[in-house]
């Protein structure tokens, strides 16, 4: 069965959602859509609205087959890294014929031309990126400055001025490094852009529709009946996040030893005093962010950062889990389809399908072997995961009754 793939974070799933679904899999000829998606903390460095089951139950409600999680080390991390852990997982499930995605352009060509660029300049590029940055550039426009002097013509690098865009470049740049035999595609963005705040016909971003929920708007008309129900059944019973919680225990993470914070990934030059101070200021998210930001420190980047203060992540230990990759595959949900997907491509697997953790260890052993080398770095990504669900419970506007260790407790999602 004819199977694409798509890279998403349905935060929360809406109507463009709906669309790039129906049209990929029209694109692609295709009778079974995979969806890789990010758990609870997403690659702009923000907590979901509501968690991965609540997600996942929308994505297949919707028409989504199979639902697998972005693991977090790639899941919150800049765009490079984001596309080499979505497609290494795509490529491990195996039986994946395309990955078709959303572009401000919707030019495969031009896309690739650009991908090649920073792909054969990489070196250079990053060079002059950074020189550019030291006149006080922000990094996109230094790097798109950079690009247009190096290719001239050859290619369009405006490209590289918006979000959909950026990640569609690379997602070329991660099929051409492992070889990929995935066919890329896109379709342009309709709608409401990335960015906008306001909806247009039917379709609202999911930044947009956040921004809605916030000051009490109703949002119904922007997603799917059916995901428009679970999204409102979470937000009532309390279900999703609470801004004002993740400030406190921030700012509690951030003051509780400026040495240790040091140590935090991406928490370089000094930047462990700049949260310090924004920390006992700030009276909010908001402005906590906004007291760290500076021209070489977009917001998206503070914000992936403070996910990392708040979950305690170690620099030597995340970019021991970025060089490695995934190490197992975490089922979230899947369709009868996609089981029938999911048995016929089980040949081709080449990482474990874990669907919940209760026997994640015995599984991972007999795949890796007790205690080698390839099982510890296995674990360490399973406690990446573990620290990630138990974090984002401590978030959410009503304490759960049942077990923050969600992931070891909830079932597999299925759906006819």
């Amino acid at each position: 069965m004819r199977t694409v793939g798509l890279i998403t974070e349905y935060n929360p799933f809406h109507n463009g959602h709906l669309h790039h679904l129906r049209q990929s899999k029209r694109l692609a000829d295709a009778e079974v859509a995979v969806a890789v998606m990010s758990g609870h903390f997403l690659q702009r460095g923000e907590p979901a609205l509501v968690d991965k089951w609540t997600r996942t139950r929308m994505a297949l409600a919707a028409g989504v087959d199979v639902v697998v999680e972005l693991p977090f080390p790639w899941a919150c991390n800049s765009a490079p890294q984001f596309a080499d852990g979505a497609v290494a997982v795509l490529e491990a499930l195996g039986g994946i014929d395309a990955l078709c995605f959303g572009s401000e352009s919707g030019e495969l060509e031009s896309l690739q031309g650009c991908a090649r660029v920073l792909q054969e300049q990489d070196t250079l590029i990053a060079t002059r990126t950074a020189e550019q940055l030291k006149t006080g550039t922000t990094y996109p426009a230094a790097r798109e400055q950079v690009v247009r002097e190096i290719a001239g013509d050859q290619v369009d690098a405006g490209l590289l001025a918006t979000p959909n865009n950026i990640l569609g470049i690379e997602y070329f740049r991660a099929l051409e490094r492992t070889a990929s035999g995935i066919q890329p595609l896109t379709l342009p963005r309709i709608g409401a852009g990335f960015h906008d705040l306001e909806g247009f016909g039917e379709i609202a971003s999911a930044t947009g529709i956040r921004r809605m929920l916030a000051v009490g708007e109703g949002v119904g008309e922007y997603l799917p009946e059916p995901c428009g129900t679970l999204l409102a059944d979470a937000l009532v019973s309390g279900e999703s996040l609470d801004s004002e919680i993740l400030h406190r225990l921030l700012v509690a993470a951030i003051l509780r030893d400026a040495e240790q914070l040091a140590t935090i990934y991406q928490v370089d030059n000094g930047l462990e005093n700049r949260l310090i101070e924004a920390a006992l200021a700030s009276r909010d998210f908001d402005e906590l962010v906004d007291k760290v930001k500076s021209r070489q420190l977009t917001r998206t980047r503070i914000q992936r950062i403070l996910t990392y203060v708040l979950l305690g992540i170690q620099r030597d230990e995340m970019q021991q889990a970025l060089a490695v990759g995934p190490r197992y595959l975490h089922l979230l949900g899947c369709s009868e389809r996609g089981q029938r997907y999911l048995a016929a491509s089980r040949k081709w697997r080449s990482l474990p399908l874990i669907q919940n953790f209760s026997r994640v260890r015995s599984t991972l052993k007999r795949h890796y072997g007790p205690e080698t080398t390839a099982y510890l770095k296995a674990i360490a990504q399973l406690k990446f995961q573990e620290h990630a669900t138990l974090s984002y419970q401590l978030l959410l506007q009503r304490a759960s009754a049942a077990n923050r260790n969600a992931d070891y407790f909830t079932d597999l999602i299925t759906s006819s």
